[in-house]
């Protein structure tokens, strides 16, 4: 047991750090790294003599483990890059302002207005970007459709978490791949489930924050609540699991966000039209609209023509770049396959199929590569720290104390520990990164089915966005109610904790039946 309690002390210290000091998820990580370093070598004999069972010598071990790390962190930032780069571009071209705009248009009930905004809307940034950007961008925006600046950022929490397990083109998963080697598919399949299973309570809290406003008088409420609730559930969650069990974990946000806003706008748009004209005498502007869109539509062609066109499949895997190393530490990457490249081949044909010039191209990959600095560290050191703890056997120790005093309740827990990670870590990315050998470990201990426990761990760490505090404190600093984070934060822990608990107990009857 002293043994489990050394293994733990540096998720503790990340804890104590980033919880209690207030210190970011970068310099958190890097002392959590110090502190494994010397707990690996010196209790659990990483790199020593007898100490794992392959032989390695301190710095081929440690090496070996930062360069896996590093490795992986490359292909997570392949990802991210690109899709910071979309976004910079279609923010810089005033695309969200006109989409903004668009969306004020359909309907002045704030109920409608907070599921266009905070569900689909927020749901597609995720999607498209995720790492924070749902929240920054939709907290204005419902504050300037009327909702009250702690309503705003606290709909903008709530409303995108359905949509984190697969933010930025499948981002967290891919973690995941990388920790378990399970198929990507299989654990979007299972980990989509979960969302839907919990999507439908999501998109009613979302109802219900902004039916209070209907209660007050601000507007007058012209939607049906249960019909609303079940359009919007239905538009998001149906074309999101479809393309999570056929396709695989890149495009089941992006899809269902954008499949289901035009769904659910197109109805109440008809609904208005009907009542009362075309809304100011002005028709919406389909054509720029679709126009910011197509960085995004020329991804989604890609992605679904390597993954369901074999010939095209087999062309975009030939091209490997792999690397072992002491037999225990090795990598693989597919540079034509894999979805940051696909996303980067549609920030530039986008780019330029939208009249951006190559120098509009290049200050938006600009300002994208200047937010990676601190996500670079923080990656590297979390990924370092989780891979040593992997292979000296820390990791295999904490599972072994867990399935001692858990035992095969241990699914009813999963969820929250995916929650804790993000809620330390800021990202469910970290949180993955940070948790699922962990996760692993622990099924295996308790001869529990691994795929299903780490879906459970990228639901929990999806769920846990919304109390994330750095996900807080970037809302309310867009919304102007700096000081107000606590008002927000004990808004969404209610909520984060309501899903976390049924979310374990959907995992434990899944178990049971499986």
């Amino acid at each position: 047991m002293f043994d489990a309690l050394l293994a733990l002390l540096p998720i503790l210290l990340i804890v104590i750090l980033m919880i209690g000091l207030g210190w970011s998820a970068a310099r958190a990580a890097l002392v959590g790294l110090g502190v494994t370093v010397p707990i690996a070598l010196f209790a659990f004999g990483f790199g020593l003599p007898g100490g794992t069972e392959t032989e390695l010598s301190v710095p081929a071990a440690f090496g070996g483990a930062a360069l896996e790390a590093t490795f992986t962190a490359a292909t997570i930032l392949w990802i991210i890059f690109p899709a910071l780069c979309v976004f910079e571009l279609l923010s810089r071209q005033g695309a969200f302002e006109a989409l903004r705009q668009a969306l004020g248009r359909l309907t002045d009930d704030p109920r409608v207005l907070a599921i266009m905004v905070a569900w689909f809307f927020g749901l597609f940034l995720e999607g498209a970007a995720g790492f924070g950007t749902p929240v920054a961008l939709t907290a204005p925006i419902l504050v300037s459709l009327g909702f009250s600046p702690v309503k705003a950022v606290t709909l903008a929490l709530v409303g995108h978490a359905a949509g984190v397990s697969f933010g930025a083109i499948g981002t967290p998963v891919f973690a995941q791949v990388a920790a378990t080697e399970l198929p990507a598919i299989s654990i979007a399949g299972q980990t989509a489930l979960l969302h839907v299973l919990m999507g439908l309570v999501l998109l009613t809290i979302v109802h219900r924050l902004a039916a209070a406003d209907v209660a007050a008088g601000v507007y007058a409420g012209t939607s049906n609540g249960l019909g609303t609730i079940l359009l919007g559930a239905g538009a998001f969650l149906l074309p999101f699991y479809l393309v999570a069990v056929y396709l695989g974990p890149e495009l089941p946000t992006l899809v269902g966000a954008l499949m289901g806003g035009l769904v659910f706008g197109w109805v109440f748009y008809s609904v208005r039209s009907r009542a009362d004209g075309v809304p100011d005498g002005k028709p919406t502007d389909f054509a720029g609209l679709w126009k910011a869109s197509l960085p995004y539509v020329i991804l989604l062609v890609l992605i679904v023509a390597t993954r369901l066109i074999g010939p095209l499949q087999d062309a975009a895997q030939s091209l490997v770049v792999e690397w072992r190393f002491a037999d225990e530490f090795s990598g693989r990457f597919e540079p034509l396959y894999h979805p940051g490249s696909l996303l980067m081949a549609g920030f530039v044909l986008g780019g330029l199929l939208m009249g951006s010039s190559f120098a509009d191209m290049r200050r938006a990959a600009g300002a994208a590569a200047r937010r990676l600095v601190l996500v670079v560290v923080a990656l590297v050191a979390m990924l370092t720290l989780a891979r040593i703890m992997v292979h000296s056997g820390m990791i295999a120790e904490l599972a072994e104390a867990s399935a001692m005093i858990v035992g095969q309740g241990w699914p009813l827990l999963a969820p929250t520990v995916g929650v804790l990670g993000s809620f330390v870590t800021g990202s469910a990315t970290a949180s993955n990164i940070l948790f699922t050998d962990f996760q692993t470990a622990t099924a295996r201990a308790l001869d529990l089915p691994v795929l299903q426990i780490v879906a459970a761990q990228g639901f929990g760490a999806a769920i846990g966005n919304m109390v994330c505090p750095h996900n807080v404190i970037a809302g309310a600093a867009t919304v102007g109610i700096v000081g107000r984070e606590g008002e927000v934060l004990r808004r969404t822990a209610l909520i984060g904790l309501l899903c976390a608990a049924v979310g374990g107990v959907v995992v434990m009857a899944l178990v049971a039946v499986l």
